[in-house]
């Protein structure tokens, strides 16, 4: 089985429309899959819900989606680093779901195990318990949270061989694996490609039965959110 697409462009044409749930891996821009998220813009799909633990920045990853207006709703954990982002969100442009981090990873993976809902402590008497159901366990109390199934999911990885196996390299794994899991229709973008059964069967992540679309991107921009550096002299 050959689940190699020659571009991002080819890989995401006939799977996304307007209105869809999009679930897209990474932390900051570490681990983010550029090229489809590029692609995906590029699509010109609108009304989206984007599923991520943030939204990039100005004019880079998710932050993209945000200038051009495609992006109706935000589920996320953290946006502290895009001013359209809050712009949006305060002229009540865009709606948002803030979910604690523990709390979307635990989504993204209770939805790809087929799990429909679970209890957390976390968030019991802030805003994130608003208008859900309470219930005590041991006399603790815990709020249901649902799990996310997302109509696409995009994730970048290291490696993938043909048949869509994934191997991911040290933090830009991240929310990747619990996001591969989530998508009715899962694309990864990848670094390298290999032959079906190259990989060592411990190594692998996220099995192919999980990831429908792979696309290679060999040399993407890896830009890094924040950079601090030190004079000479220091």
């Amino acid at each position: 089985m050959n689940k190699v697409y020659a571009s991002a462009a080819e890989a995401l044409q006939d799977i996304v429309q307007d209105g869809q749930t999009v679930a897209v891996g990474g932390f900051g821009l570490c681990g983010i899959p550029e090229a489809l998220i590029a692609a995906l813009r590029d699509s010109g799909v609108t009304n989206l819900t984007a599923v991520s633990n943030n939204a990039g920045v100005d004019g880079f990853g998710l932050g993209q989606l945000l200038e051009t207006r495609q992006i109706r709703k935000m589920i996320s954990s953290y946006v502290g680093e895009n001013k359209e982002f809050e712009r949006q969100y305060l002229a009540g442009e865009l709606e948002l779901e803030f979910t604690p981090q523990g709390t979307l990873a635990e989504r993204l993976r209770a939805g790809g195990a087929g799990i429909p809902g679970f209890y957390t402590k976390t968030g019991v008497g802030t805003l994130v318990a608003e208008g859900k159901e309470h219930r005590d366990f041991g006399g603790q109390t815990y709020i249901l949270e649902q799990g996310i199934v997302a109509d696409v999911a995009l994730v970048k990885a290291w490696k993938a061989d043909r048949a869509g196996n994934l191997i991911y390299r040290r933090t830009a794994r991240n929310f990747n694996p619990m996001v591969a899991t989530c998508g009715r229709v899962t694309v990864a973008e990848v670094e390298e490609i290999v032959e079906t059964g190259a990989f060592d069967p411990d190594d692998v992540v996220t099995p192919g039965i999980f990831v429908q679309r792979v696309v290679l991107n060999a040399t993407p921009e890896k830009r890094i959110e924040q950079r601090t550096i030190r004079s000479a002299e220091g």
